[in-house]
């Protein structure tokens, strides 16, 4: 199935922490250096998701 495997679920579960950590971030006032984090951690998602696709981890491709 298209997406399901542990590369899309690192990549989104990343994108969703990253996502979840700059928004506390922003509450009640902006924590420039927490939404930062998190900021980077989102970004990092993509990457981490198309090297464990790469190295084994992806979706079989018929």
């Amino acid at each position: 199935m298209h997406g399901s495997s542990p590369a899309a679920w690192t990549a989104v579960l990343l994108a969703l922490v990253g996502t979840t950590i700059g928004g506390i971030g922003l509450i009640p006032n902006p924590n420039w250096i927490v939404f930062t984090i998190g900021v980077a951690v989102a970004l990092i998602a993509g990457p981490v998701g198309l090297v464990m696709s790469k190295a084994g981890y992806g979706a079989d491709h018929h």
